[in-house]
């Protein structure tokens, strides 16, 4: 971190926060010394650091609705055992959806298209956290705001609508 993001984070030189996927919970890292701990520093700015924690997040919670097409890494789903539109056609038939977000909830618009088996939970993936998700989605799902829906995203497993919910 630089001297400005270790200011903003509230957090001493060098440290940084990271989560845990096995206690799911956020720890703290020295890249210098390797060393961690749940606790926070010594020398930690609470405040600012709360702060930064919400504009900043180790993990987030989102649902999606995915529309695979044929050049998808898996093309098939619970719809459809072989997936045969092509990526545009799938990224037309998601902008029909999007169309729909503002008299629909994307819970149902999910449980009615989605390709992913989170169709079955409204499109939820539940919480993640860095390094967990596809490149172009996380990077989606990680500038959205709590509420926000993205644009379409692509990604290896198809086309996305991406809502941030926690």
């Amino acid at each position: 971190m630089s001297e400005k993001s270790s200011a903003e984070s509230g957090l001493p030189e060098p440290w940084n926060v990271r989560y845990s996927k096995s206690k799911k919970r956020e720890y703290f890292f020295n890249p210098e010394t390797k060393q961690s701990q749940w606790e926070e520093p010594e020398g930690t700015n609470h405040e600012a650091f709360i702060k930064y924690l919400g504009e900043h997040p180790v993990r987030v919670r989102c649902l999606h609705l995915l529309i695979k097409h044929k050049d998808s890494r898996r093309p098939a789903s619970h719809r459809s055992e072989n997936i045969t539109i092509t990526k545009d056609e799938a990224i037309a038939e998601l902008k029909k959806f999007e169309e729909r977000l503002s008299n629909e909830k994307f819970e149902e618009l999910a449980k009615e298209r989605s390709d992913c088996s989170s169709f079955k939970r409204g499109g939820d993936l539940g919480w993640f956290g860095k390094g967990e998700m596809q490149p172009s989605f996380e990077s989606a799902a990680y500038k959205l705001k709590v509420g926000e829906v993205s644009g379409i995203v692509e990604s290896d497993s198809g086309v996305h609508l991406i809502k941030r919910v926690g």
